[in-house]
């Protein structure tokens, strides 16, 4: 079921200016910049599976129609490039990482960190107190059409309060890990955490 274009705990940004959403050290963009470690791919919708794990066990698969299927959410947010571009009030849909958890019958994640794979080889890391309590969803849509693969489609992940990079294109699996690990941009100098507000760009900032 479609919702409200309002995300749950998201604040409202309303009557805060532009520059007040502004991080320090950004600029404001209408313009979508396209920025890839590598090739842009073609992935079929209906090739497509996603998983959740819980180290190398499974927790849950979805082809794309069980996906389509899951309780759906739709929000407007602002996001940030670690390339220094902000894009404000976009409108994203997609199946919320609280509702993924609720699907695999799991009242609290299982594990404080979480990995995203992705097609080609990218990684991510983040603390799942970044994906619960309407932080992050897995997006399929964006400005109400299906999202363009050169932006990550058929589905990326969507964490809008961090640096876009953590926002991984082409998401295949979620893994949940006990302890934290680099993933691709982060073994590279870039930021473990990426906070934009504290210009968390590169390792040390």
């Amino acid at each position: 079921m479609d919702r409200p274009p309002v995300s749950r705990d998201f604040k409202s940004k309303r009557h805060a200016s532009e520059a007040d959403r502004l991080p320090p050290g950004q600029y404001l963009t209408t313009d979508f910049p396209v920025l890839s470690a590598g090739p842009t791919p073609e992935i079929h919708v209906a090739n497509w599976k996603i998983a959740l794990q819980l180290g190398g066990s499974l927790l849950g698969k979805w082809t794309w129609d069980e996906f389509e299927a899951l309780p759906q959410t739709t929000i407007t947010v602002d996001i940030h490039c670690v390339t220094k571009w902000t894009k404000l009030s976009t409108v994203w849909q997609g199946v919320s990482f609280d509702d993924l958890l609720k699907v695999v019958g799991l009242s609290e994640p299982p594990d404080a960190y979480v990995m995203a794979h992705c097609d080609g080889g990218y990684t991510t890391n983040l603390p799942v107190t970044d994906l619960v309590a309407g932080k992050a969803m897995i997006a399929t849509r964006y400005e109400g059409l299906p999202l363009a693969p050169a932006h990550g489609g058929p589905a990326r992940l969507l964490v809008p309060h961090l640096y876009f990079w953590k926002s991984a294109k082409w998401l295949r699996r979620l893994r949940f890990m006990p302890k934290d690990e680099p993933g691709f941009w982060e073994s590279r100098g870039y930021h473990n955490y990426g906070d934009p507000w504290r210009e968390q760009r590169y390792d040390g900032d």
